[in-house]
């Protein structure tokens, strides 16, 4: 995968990426076009529905240490626990032990952090957040393209840790016609319900795959042989330049610092957007939507060709 990557890092993007405003109507000349035969597979419906447990619940935070245990047996799909620093009773390590065997992150906060997220004065040093959709996997988000029969597109959050920012990709995503997100398991917002709300319902339609390694992720894709692309100020490559009409990840940084270092080492290409006014950057939701569109006005445009 490496040697390729290098032959094809020197590639000279088709004349079309040069205009980017160019009218896919005019070229195709069949606005009925589809691209589609009408013959592809039927999807099965993504398994994101929200548990009728959490249904139940006066808000997304269960508190308790049963609570949490039992909530956690149930199946209910758990986004974090918070745990009250600096406790060594027994119980809370086994609960610790337990969510993260569920595949919850585990975040020790101050007891002050905690009783302020109480809503009833009763939490006994554990608090869960309760996710508004289960995870999914990196093979779930491929199986969708595959049987869409379409080269993916996938988003990588890198440490995004505002919701709002959040779901806004996923929502971004979904109406793009992408195939999934992939987030951190720490240092990143959750699927919460902020973020279910600023997705616009999205969340419960669009893979979201949580990670331990976003690296260990990255080199997964390469393998399947997506080409990883990140947003960065400085990148080498024009966002007109760039060529998403392969198979592609798209990798987002954080609001605050961008993508991480290790990450971005690991990304084939880097990929800015032009900025004419005197503000030198974009929201990180606002980026990732400009460079999923581009992806899909150049798939659109080899469809057509």
């Amino acid at each position: 995968m490496e040697n390729h990557h290098a032959k094809n890092r020197k590639r000279k993007p088709p004349a079309r990426h040069y205009n980017p405003y160019i009218s896919l109507a005019n070229e195709s000349g069949n606005n009925d076009k589809k691209g589609g035969t009408g013959n592809e597979p039927e999807l099965p419906a993504h398994d994101c529905q929200r548990s009728p447990l959490i249904s139940q619940l006066s808000s997304e935070t269960i508190e308790g240490r049963n609570a949490v245990l039992e909530a956690v047996r149930a199946g209910v799909a758990i986004d974090k626990v918070f745990i009250a620093k600096g406790e060594t009773d027994s119980a809370l390590r086994h609960i610790a032990s337990t969510v993260r065997e569920a595949g919850a992150a585990v975040v020790e906060a101050d007891r002050r952090k905690l009783d302020s997220m109480s809503a009833t004065n009763a939490h006994q040093g554990v608090i869960a957040v309760a996710a508004c959709a289960d995870f999914s996997t990196i093979g779930d988000i491929l199986e969708k393209a595959r049987l869409k029969g379409e080269k993916p597109l996938v988003i990588i959050c890198d440490e995004i840790s505002d919701p709002h920012n959040l779901g806004a990709i996923i929502r971004t995503c979904e109406a793009a016609g992408g195939h999934g997100v992939i987030i951190p398991k720490r240092r990143s917002a959750g699927l919460g319900a902020t973020v279910a709300k600023a997705s616009s319902g999205a969340v419960y339609h669009t893979p979201v795959a949580r990670v331990a390694n976003i690296t260990a992720a990255i080199a997964e894709l390469k393998k399947a042989g997506l080409w990883i692309y990140g947003a960065s100020a400085g990148g080498s490559t024009p966002l007109w330049e760039a060529d998403f009409s392969d198979a592609a990840a798209l990798v987002i940084g954080s609001e605050g610092t961008g993508i991480s270092r290790l990450v971005s080492e690991n990304c084939d290409f880097h990929v800015s957007i032009p900025m004419f006014g005197k503000i030198s950057s974009l929201n990180a939701s606002v980026s990732a939507a400009v460079l999923i569109y581009e992806a899909v006005r150049q798939r659109a445009l080899r469809g057509a060709s």
